[in-house]
């Protein structure tokens, strides 16, 4: 008989008997789930980035404050790329004695090369699809331009010099940004009727945007011609610069999914682990009966290798056509999120989980069976004669290296990597020096506790290496699961305070400082919340430290598209409750001081002491950056790149901004403000603010997904946990019930041992959990960190109670069945 056919015999007798069902449960689990990540992530990150699609009505986009040249739109052409163009910018309109800022966006006839524009012929119509935007001659307006200015679809809109037919209202663009362009009431028109309106001239604000699609490699060939030719003023958009409302959540969401996922492999890893060391101690007489029947070390390693290899194709095989499904199942949930037409993912992709079920099973698997070649043939006439060990630094080092692996995937950061198993390495060393320690000192608690504590107390001391070995198993399980729910619970809260139910869905700029107290009183009379005003002065940076700002920055940087243009800039003593502060201290009070948000911060090289000069008006001002501070973009309130004392910005001229929150029944407010401020601006973002709420609730049930991975996995490993004690604990079960044991001593003496195995693994896990928490949220999710005491308390009782009820369903034969039967092995 070959060694093939020996193996798959032996495969067939123990898959019957059930030796087999856990390991490969274990693994199902840890390919569907890497699988399910893996073919995620790769159609996420190619439809966003390879095809932007429609986020941003095209493959790619050029922004410029003026028209590109024609040797551009040459090189598109002979590339083969359809071209379409917009021109945004803003103007007043004025109808039967109303007037209203509009943000007018005329587009080309091809536009939108992606994606596609809804509009109603009436207010309450039902919505219709279209490829293209309004003919020459129409244009599509926002409703609250009917409602403002008192028109009705079919009437006539002026814009500037050129009268049009309002034929639609516009309740869907797909590339509609976070601009003043944006956010004003949208008025639609052709690019054809532009020239005719009068409304551009010399020296107009006016932004234009070149979009482009086509395939893949004339866009990329494209993108690298064009970028070393942009000027300042123009540069390449993609999703995370121009919807960083979608790009944020997202890409935490895809970088939450991957490490839940590694949690996932490491938890299924220890159960492969431990179902491995069962399998290979059950099999020690049998082959040691195979080796006097003349097979060599090698061939009984390849009989076993074969199984294990079976094993792995058909496990990995289901978990691959379960990842699959699940992954589809993912992208349904964000169907409304994410364009219509997805990416299909890459082969590397596809395989991926495929690899990761071999690589899980080889290096969790494989030192267990390396026991099996080692087996002496004098093992069938002495028992009690084990093989030796595999080499440590065999059984860990290639479990170490495929997490390493995983973890440096998803994070592409090596020093991130190399701190997450080193704090890692540390913590479990530490912790299995501690317990093995507490071990030690348990024995002298035996003669101060009843019988059925003694028996339960001897079977966790009486091998304190395998009892490590088992809470360490447990630990890690129990630390996998408690990262994985806590990361989620916070990363949801984070999300829900980001974005509340009331979070304001209105800005109101260009208020000027003797209107602010009218202005809140109108709010407040109509039982607005109360808002916060900030003074707003424009101003330019134009050095750093006695040096041009442009010598400093570099090309398509953030800070180099900060120095381009004016800034925002404020004033205030307190710093917004949501900007952390990373560096120095903020007074406010001092003349001469600035706090620079930190990225920019990064961007312009500076740091704390550096001085920054900027150009307000016809006067320059110095200022010292005497604090550092992050700042969260996308909670929908005012936020400044600079916030300086009051002291230097005071005497220069002053606006105000605000924001608020206007529910349905309020929203005829709007008008009278209008009205009576008429050199305000209000900005609309309720469109944004119910995207972005879409986004949340549907990232939210994407992520669970993970947790019922997670939830299978411990479970997994709690049996084979218990498993792999079985045999042990029946033939001493036994021995106990022979010499006159009851049921109840028992049962009381595997209660005590479990307990204390679920509270010791409880501890060393909350430990380890706060310590791994603590870089996570500082260096990978940006989230606060806080310790939490109550899990403390929590977390070891139900540890015990979980490894309690688990270690009762996996032990019960050895109470029920007959001392007699298992004493003959029948």
């Amino acid at each position: 008989m070959n060694r093939l056919s020996l193996a798959l015999r032996l495969l067939s007798r123990d898959f019957r008997s059930g030796e087999l069902t856990l390991l490969a449960l274990a693994l199902v689990i840890a390919v569907t789930s890497s699988t399910a990540i893996s073919l995620f992530a790769d159609r996420l990150h190619r439809t966003m980035n390879s095809q932007a699609a429609e986020f941003l009505a095209a493959d790619l986009v050029v922004s410029s404050s003026d028209i590109i040249p024609n040797t551009w739109l040459d090189e598109a052409k002979r590339l083969g790329l359809k071209q379409a163009r917009t021109t945004e910018f803003s103007t007043v309109v004025i109808e039967n004695d109303e007037l209203l800022l509009v943000g007018v966006k005329a587009v080309s006839n091809a536009y939108p090369l992606r994606g596609h524009l809804k509009t109603r012929a009436m207010l309450d119509a039902v919505e219709t699809v279209h490829k293209q935007g309004p003919e020459a001659g129409n244009v599509w307006v926002d409703s609250r331009v009917l409602s403002t200015l008192k028109l009705q679809v079919g009437d006539v809109l002026t814009v500037g010099d050129q009268s049009l037919t309002v034929s639609h209202v516009l309740s869907y663009e797909p590339d509609k940004r976070g601009d003043i362009y944006s956010l004003s009431p949208r008025v639609m028109m052709n690019q054809l009727d532009l020239q005719a309106t009068n409304v551009i001239q010399p020296g107009s604000r006016v932004h234009y945007f070149f979009q482009f699609s086509g395939e893949a490699n004339a866009i990329k060939r494209f993108n690298a011609w064009v970028k070393p030719l942009l000027s300042a003023s123009q540069r390449l958009m993609d999703v995370q610069d121009d919807r960083p409302e979608l790009g944020n959540a997202l890409s935490r969401a895809e970088r939450y999914l991957g490490l839940s996922s590694i949690l996932v492999i490491l938890i299924a890893g220890v159960a492969i682990a431990m179902s491995s060391r069962r399998y290979s101690e059950r099999h020690f007489n049998s082959t040691a009966v195979l080796r006097c029947l003349g097979c060599k070390q090698n061939d009984i390693l390849l009989i076993f290798l074969y199984q294990f290899f079976l094993i792995g194709a058909v496990a990995c095989s289901a978990g691959l056509l379960f990842g699959w499904l699940t992954q589809e199942a993912l992208f349904h949930l964000l169907r409304n999120l994410l364009p219509a037409m997805v990416s299909d993912p890459s082969l590397i992709a596809v395989m991926f989980g495929f690899m990761t079920g071999f690589a899980i099973l080889i290096g969790f698997a494989l030192p267990p069976l390396l026991r099996l070649k080692r087996v002496s043939p004098l093992r069938v006439l002495r028992r009690e004669l084990e093989p030796l060990n595999s080499s440590a630094w065999l059984v860990y080092g290639l479990a170490l290296t495929l997490i390493s692996g995983l973890i440096y995937r998803y994070t592409d950061d090596l020093m991130l990597l190399f701190s997450i198993m080193g704090g890692g390495l540390l913590a479990v060393i530490f912790s299995a020096g501690l317990v093995y320690v507490l071990l030690l000192q348990g024995r002298k608690l035996l003669p101060h506790v009843g019988l059925a504590g003694r028996l339960g107390l001897q079977g966790v001391l009486r091998d304190p290496k395998a009892s490590v070995t088992q809470v360490l198993a447990f630990s890690i399980t129990i630390l996998a699961m408690l990262l994985s729910f806590t990361v989620r619970n916070d990363l949801l809260t984070d999300w829900q305070q980001q974005i509340p139910d009331e979070a304001p869905n209105y800005f109101a700029i260009n208020i000027f400082p003797d209107q602010v107290a009218n202005f809140d009183n109108i709010l407040s009379r109509q039982g607005v919340p109360a808002a916060s005003f900030h003074p707003v002065v424009r101003g330019r940076l134009v050095a750093i430290n006695g040096t041009p700002v442009q010598k400093i920055v570099s090309k398509d940087s953030q800070g180099e598209r900060a120095t381009h243009r004016d800034l925002s800039l404020t004033w205030n003593k307190e710093l917004p409750l949501d900007n952390k502060t990373l560096a120095g201290q903020w007074s406010g009070t001092k003349k001469g001081e600035v706090s620079i948000e930190s990225k920019l911060a990064e961007s312009l090289q500076v740091k704390l002491g550096d001085q920054l000069t900027f150009s307000i008006g016809s006067e320059q001002i110095n200022a010292k950056i005497t604090h550092l501070r992050s700042v969260q973009w996308d909670t929908m309130k005012p936020n400044f790149y600079m916030v300086f004392s009051e002291e230097t910005l005071a005497n220069f001229p002053t606006t105000y901004i605000t924001s608020f929150y206007l529910s349905e029944n309020n929203k005829t407010l709007l008008n009278d403000l209008v009205r009576q401020f008429p050199a305000m601006t209000l900005l609309e973002v309720d469109a944004m603010l119910k995207q972005i709420k879409l986004i949340l609730s549907q990232l939210t049930s994407a992520i669970n997904y993970l947790l019922y991975f997670a939830l299978l996995a411990g479970f997994t490993v709690l049996l084979s946990s218990i498993y792999s004690t079985l045999d042990t604990r029946i033939s001493e079960g036994a021995l106990m019930r022979t010499l006159g044991a009851h049921r109840r001593l028992l049962r009381n003496a595997h209660l005590i041992e479990f307990a204390a195995i679920g509270v010791m693994s409880g501890l060393v896990a909350v430990f380890i959990f706060n310590w791994v928490l603590f870089g996570l949220y500082r260096y990978v999710l940006h989230l606060d960190f806080y310790f939490n005491w109550v899990l403390c308390l929590v977390v070891p009782i139900i540890s015990a109670g979980c490894v309690v009820l688990a270690g009762f369903w996996g032990v019960k034969d050895v109470v029920n069945k007959s001392p007699v039967h298992m004493l003959r092995g029948t």
